[in-house]
């Protein structure tokens, strides 16, 4: 049986790497640092050695999927990329955390991966604050 853990620590490089945008289904919903790309993580709260979807209770599991369909939903409507890209794969940071990052023909890494893309270009200064609001109202994330 999967717990979800009454006291939760984010994964250093999660917390480093990315914005807090708000709170929903016992997860965190995390905006990456990185502009080139609509990219948002969300992190479910569960317990350590909990790694990938499969270990999730179903019930547990099928909140987590509906949640990355709302912020897939959402990253379609706010950012209108051409393609989105969905994924668990913590091979670099076990704590879970699926990935949902909007693609657009011709951006920094098509048709490559994300993951292997060395552009990186931060935030304008006041854009995090607007995708978090439109995030909290559209998703009535925490």
């Amino acid at each position: 049986m999967v717990c979800i853990m009454t006291s939760f620590t984010l994964h250093s490089r999660l917390a480093a790497g990315s914005h807090f945008l708000g709170r929903a289904a016992d997860c965190q919903v995390l905006l990456k640092e990185n502009a080139s790309f609509p990219w948002l993580l969300i992190v479910p709260e569960v317990a350590d050695g909990v790694e990938d979807l499969h270990q999730l209770e179903p019930a547990r599991y099928a909140e987590v999927m509906e949640l990355v369909r709302e912020l897939s939903l959402f990253v379609s409507a706010y950012f209108k990329p051409d393609k989105l890209n969905v994924a668990c794969i913590g091979n670099q940071v076990r704590q879970m955390h699926i990935h949902v990052v909007g693609r657009s023909e011709g951006d920094a890494a098509w048709p490559g991966t994300v993951w292997a893309s060395t552009v990186k270009s931060p935030w304008e200064p006041g854009r995090v604050g607007e995708i978090r609001e439109a995030a909290r109202r559209i998703l009535n994330l925490e």
